[in-house]
């Protein structure tokens, strides 16, 4: 009922000669493919060109291989998006974050103090996206080594100082006087030269 296969198994080939290494030379066995891969490859590259050609596919390429600063600019712009630092203003290097983060308590802060006091929910609004920014530049950057020394960062927390110290005296709701406006938007404009 169960039937058995028998196989022969023979050994592997004695080779009557041992080959020494100098005898030996490898042969490429793939030589016909590779011969038809590279003309095949070559057919198809000659029919793109053409078809380029036809098309009037050359105008952009010589028109993309003549613009190269614009190619540098993208470079540029890549290896700045991947790179933690930014140039200033100035020509420092500073942490991208910091600079982010500063050029926004600039802006909010400024645009809360041109606002008018008088139009109250317009004012709430500007005030608290100002008040927002300030503390999430203060959790992040107040005391950081890395920034501490900068004249942008010393001018800021003079502006935001000023500010802190006349509504703890005056109370939340007290408005701005002129002089301390002047006075806080004299540092933001300083500040935005260094940023």
């Amino acid at each position: 009922m169960t039937t058995f296969f028998s196989l022969k198994i023979s050994p592997p080939p004695v080779f009557d000669k041992i080959i020494s290494d100098k005898e030996f030379k490898p042969q490429a066995r793939c030589e016909t493919v590779n011969h038809e891969i590279s003309s095949s490859r070559r057919h198809l590259l000659a029919v793109f060109v053409g078809s380029l050609a036809f098309n009037g596919g050359f105008a952009p390429l010589v028109a993309w291989a003549e613009d190269e600063q614009q190619d540098e600019s993208l470079v540029g712009a890549i290896k700045s998006l991947f790179d933690p630092n930014e140039k200033t203003k100035s020509g420092k290097v500073l942490p991208k974050a910091y600079l982010s983060s500063a050029r926004e308590v600039v802006k909010t802060l400024r645009e809360s103090l041109k606002e008018d006091p008088n139009d109250m929910a317009k004012f709430r609004r500007v005030a608290d996206a100002a008040k927002e920014a300030i503390r999430e530049y203060l959790a992040n950057w107040r005391g950081q080594q890395s920034v501490i020394n900068e004249e942008s960062y010393v001018v800021i927390e003079k502006a935001i100082r000023a500010l802190a110290s006349f509504y703890s005296k005056a109370g939340p709701s007290a408005p701005l006087p002129e002089q301390v406006k002047s006075e806080i938007i004299s540092n933001l404009d300083t500040a935005d030269q260094f940023l």
